[in-house]
């Protein structure tokens, strides 16, 4: 399907079209994962918050294929990823033909053009970054980044360089990660998956490869900083974080934390603030199961030496996209985490209060499988849909 926006008369009808109200018994579900215990109060199924918002749904664009991640441009334009390996811009209203200047990715499996971000620098630069799934020889593949100029006619990346490419090559379809996210010294940190291999191979585990970790590199160049973890040794210097399953949401807090979540197995899906050299357990300890209901490894939640995650979902949102609420529409949800569920088809908000999360709420259930959310600079809601078609949907007070 050609992807075009709504007509006029469709998108102001869904304007009037109110979501339903969000339900309170998502922590009435049956766990996936039995017989686990939370290490302390409040690590799961935090209080359900009183009733959400009725928002109004404008759908922007319809008919991507399978889009990914999404860029907000000081314009109020987005950039827009689609995993067969596309980017388009959309800006006041159209969405353009996809970008030249892009290189191959495969696109199998989970594979393809994956996240997209900018730096607040970009209306002087126009530098845009991008992670993909790279194709390599002997039919292996790994999470890569690379970097190009937005031109000025919105038509195409140039001068498009890779900057950093994870090692090892895997032949694999999954689990790629991959978020990038700007710190507020400039650095990029890219979120990786452990490529979906067996928790017999604990690869997250192993500081001698980039799989299943946090990174932290130098956006022009892709070499580790200084201020990383093993810069002098004792592991790939990239490094920040490692022990992680596959993190496919990231974002920093109003304070300038990274805050990260990352997909469990059959249960186990959990919320992290990585730091620096910390071990997030994956996957000798798991609040999940294996698909087919035995344990992970020896069933640990917890050992000496391994992080804890600040928060964990038992059944599982499958999350995607994550931003921190800053805008003028909803005031009462400021400072809130707003992240992307696949599996849950909502955006999650979590009230995170001195390090723990103390509510959670389920918005615009039933929307579909949320892929991505950017907040707009009026305040609105951005959120991207995976699928094929996939669509760009606008929430909003009711009324507005």
């Amino acid at each position: 399907m050609t992807p075009s926006r709504r007509p006029a008369a469709l998108a102001l009808l869904a304007l009037l079209l109110a979501a339903p109200a969000a339900r309170a018994d998502f922590n009435d579900a049956p766990p996936n994962a039995r017989g686990q215990t939370p290490a302390f109060q409040g690590q799961t199924r935090a209080p359900v918050m009183p009733q959400a918002l009725r928002l109004a749904r404008t759908p922007l664009v319809e008919g991507l294929h399978d889009p990914w991640g999404m860029a907000l441009l000081p314009d109020g334009s987005l950039l827009i990823t689609e995993k067969p390996g596309a980017m388009r811009l959309y800006r006041e209203g159209r969405l353009s033909a996809p970008l030249k200047g892009l290189p191959a990715v495969d696109d199998d499996g989970q594979g393809g053009l994956l996240d997209v971000a900018v730096r607040a620098d970009f209306a002087r630069t126009r530098q845009v970054w991008f992670s993909f799934s790279q194709p390599r020889q002997g039919g292996e593949n790994g999470t890569a980044v690379g970097t190009g100029r937005l031109s000025r006619d919105g038509t195409a990346l140039e001068d498009v360089k890779v900057i950093f490419e994870g090692q090892p090559g895997i032949d694999s379809q999954q689990h790629f990660g991959s978020r990038l996210v700007f710190d507020r010294d400039g650095a990029l940190f890219v979120t990786t998956g452990e490529r979906g291999l067996p928790p017999d191979t604990p690869v997250a585990q192993d500081k001698n490869n980039h799989l299943g970790k946090v990174l932290r590199i130098d956006p022009a160049t892709g070499a580790a900083l200084s201020g990383n973890p093993f810069a002098k040794g004792g592991g790939q210097p990239q490094i920040w974080s490692f022990g992680h399953r596959n993190i496919q949401a990231a974002a920093l807090d109003p304070q300038g934390r990274l805050w990260t979540v990352e997909h469990g197995p059959n249960g186990g899906d959990e919320l992290n603030q990585p730091q620096p050299g910390r071990n997030y357990g994956w996957p000798i300890i798991s609040y999940g199961q294996n698909y087919d209901g035995n344990p992970i490894g020896a069933g640990l939640t917890a050992q000496e030496g391994m992080e804890q995650p600040v928060y964990y979902w038992d059944p599982v949102i499958a999350p995607s996209g994550m931003t921190f609420y800053q805008g003028a529409m909803f005031p009462e949800w400021q400072g809130d985490a707003l992240i992307g569920g696949l599996r849950a088809e909502a955006v999650v908000r979590l009230k995170i209060e001195n390090g723990r999360v103390t509510g959670e709420q389920r918005l615009a259930e039933g929307i579909g499988r949320v892929r991505d959310i950017e907040v707009a600079p009026d305040g609105a809601l951005l959120v991207l849909i995976d699928g094929d078609p996939g669509s760009l949907v606008r929430l909003t007070r009711r009324g507005r």
